[in-house]
Parts: structure tokens; sequence; C-alpha cells
């Protein structure tokens, strides 16, 4: 065999490898993605299960604050809704109601001193509370994963393979404009 032969089988090899490697970093990235989606998924269906305990005991206690009780629920809905059909967008949407009607009923808890004594209020509270913190730490591990993958499918020579393979960009989970916007103190007091 020629040398010339044998450095262009070697060429073609290095790049075959290549290009392996590439695409097994993509699919890599992308059930990272996946991955960090469902982590997500299991916190919201375990939160989506302990909200109506908190509103049947609330209930008990807040006979004339429906409203704010039938708002938690509708979002708990919309939530469930928008994961059911992976609508990252609107999970992002419906979450941020359901945790702004939260804020309502646990401020509006502060009104019931035999509510706030209630062991099982205390312990959905504190349950609800912790899922709350996981769903926002597994939410920043999902957009730093989802960046990743549109970063990388987006960058030569990833591109190529991505492009060829039908890789797709995702959708990062957002906080909407509201949730970024400063507190007005002076309402939260008056």
């Amino acid at each position: 065999m020629e040398i010339g032969s044998l450095i262009g089988l070697v060429a073609v090899a290095a790049s075959a490898f290549y290009g392996v490697a590439l695409y097994n970093g993509l699919v890599a990235l992308k059930h990272n993605a996946s991955k960090a989606w469902s982590n997500i998924d299991v916190l919201l269906k375990q939160r989506h299960d302990e909200l109506p305990k908190l509103v049947e005991v609330c209930k008990q206690y807040m006979g004339f604050e429906k409203d704010t009780l039938e708002r938690v629920i509708k979002a708990r809905s919309a939530v469930f809704s928008a994961c059911e059909n992976g609508d990252v967008t609107k999970v992002a949407s419906a979450d941020s109601q359901l945790r702004q009607g939260l804020g309502n009923l646990f401020a509006l808890a502060e009104n019931y001193p035999e509510l706030k004594a209630d062991a099982n209020f205390q312990h959905l509270r504190d349950r609800i509370s912790e899922l709350e913190n996981a769903i926002a730490d597994r939410r920043e591990f999902y957009n730093e994963s989802v960046n990743l993958n549109n970063v990388r499918i987006e960058q030569f020579p990833d591109l190529v393979i991505a492009r060829l393979c039908g890789f797709q960009p995702r959708a990062m989970l957002e906080f909407l404009q509201e949730e970024k916007r400063d507190v007005d103190l002076k309402s939260l007091f008056s």
C-alpha cells in the first residue's frame, strides 16, 4: 500500500471518529437536558399532589378566602396541563401564577392563628417550601443543560452534525417579567 493511500485512509478514519465523537457529545447534551426536565417534572408532580391537602386544611379555617384557594387550584391545574403537554413556556407561566397564589395563601394564613398553629398546615407549608426550593435548584440545572445544548448545536463544526441529524434547540425555563420586578414593600404592609 502506498504512503499517500495510507495517509488518506487515516484521514478518513480520523474524520469519521471525530464525527462520531461530535454526534455522541450532542446526544449526551440532549439527554442531560431531558433528564434535567424529568427532575423538575417529578418535583412539580410532588407539589401537585401536596397542594390539594394544603387547600383542604386551609378551607377549614379560611372559609371566606375562597377566591385565593380557587386561584391556587386553578394554577395547579394549569401547571399540570402544561407539563403533560411538554410545553416549557406554559409551565413557566403557570408555575409563576401558582407561586404567586401560594405566596398570597401563606400571607393570608398569617391572619388565622389557629391555621398557623395547625400541625398539618405547618407540615404541608414546610413540605411545599422544600419542593419550591428544589424546583428552583433543578430549574437552574435544567437551564444550564439547555444552554449547553443550544450553544453546541449552533457552533461549528457541531452545527453540521446537528443539522444533519435533526438536533433542535430547547426552550429555557425563564422567569416572567413580574417575577423579576422589584417588590413594592409599601403595598405589602398597607
